[in-house]
């Protein structure tokens, strides 16, 4: 279930209301492009500006629509582990393959607390649990090498997404254990891969994922001359999506663009700066999309 190309959906906006349809037109196209996992109500998804209620129904969306094609790994983390547990368990219950859980944000916990949170969330369900390390979005949170491994022993925790951008953080988690280490970030995808990594939950995949999915095929396959081909056509466009602004902005600025969702996002998330929007478009046009 861990490997290849997954994507972190984004959540379209249609009068500042979840646009189901749009969201089932973008389910179709992964479907048809083979992508590998879908993975809703992320960072990418907006997960902090969904309602508990959208939250839930984007999830059981994803699930019915997907129709077992491909799997569903919810987004359900919360800084709160009673929250966590409540949609993980919700999750579950109507049929998401597995459960993407976050660091928990603001409150800042130790090692200590970062490893019983998980442990409460596995423990509390059946489903495959995706540790989700990015402190550069949990106020510096995140979890050591140490406690991955530790974490790793638990029956119900299966992969992690890296998304520190440290190749030495993914090294040292291979040396300690085998779990699965995912991609958080385009750019990185193929060093991570290099080290041990079997996948990328991609930005991108939301607007080429015909393109990431052959180029995590390659990888797969250990044709890493191909896979460097790739790794460089893509490389540029990736770093559009994660370099101009915070994410979900550019990436749901660029599907705009394209025409693929509406131009919308929640507060407090804003829209691209003119100077931004010019780089963006310039990115697009380069590889050929505009």
């Amino acid at each position: 279930m861990f490997k290849g190309s997954m994507v972190a959906l984004v959540t379209p906006f249609k009068d500042n209301q979840v646009d189901f349809s749009c969201l089932e037109k973008l389910i179709e196209m992964h479907a048809e492009a083979g992508t590998d996992g879908l993975v809703p109500v992320g960072t990418t998804g907006e997960s902090p500006t969904l309602s508990n209620e959208e939250h839930k129904k984007v999830i059981e969306f994803v699930v019915k629509k997907s129709a077992g094609r491909m799997p569903v790994i919810a987004g359900a983390g919360a800084n709160s582990t009673q929250e966590a547990v409540e949609l993980t368990e919700f999750a579950e219950g109507v049929g998401a393959d597995a459960t993407l859980q976050v660091c928990p944000y603001y409150n800042k916990p130790t090692q200590e607390g970062l490893y019983r949170h998980f442990e409460a969330i596995a423990e509390g369900v059946d489903l495959p649990v995706v540790l989700y390390n990015i402190p550069g979005r949990t106020g510096g949170s995140g979890l050591s090498a140490e406690t991955v491994a530790k974490l790793s022993e638990l029956k119900n925790v299966a992969a992690i997404k890296e998304a520190t951008g440290s190749m030495d953080q993914a090294s040292k988690i291979k040396s300690l254990c085998d779990i699965t280490i995912l991609s958080g970030d385009d750019s990185l995808t193929l060093p991570l891969c290099a080290v041990g990594g079997e996948g990328v939950i991609s930005v991108a995949a939301n607007i080429v994922p015909k393109d990431v999915k052959r180029f995590m095929d390659y990888v797969l396959e250990g044709d890493f001359i191909n896979a460097r081909k790739w790794h460089f056509k893509l490389f540029e466009l990736s770093k559009s999506m994660l370099g101009l602004s915070t994410n979900p902005i550019p990436v749901k600025a660029a599907m705009a663009m394209l025409g693929m969702i509406e131009d919308e996002i929640r507060l407090p998330m804003t829209h691209l700066d003119q100077e931004s929007c010019a780089k963006l478009k310039q990115a697009l046009s380069d590889y050929g999309l505009l």
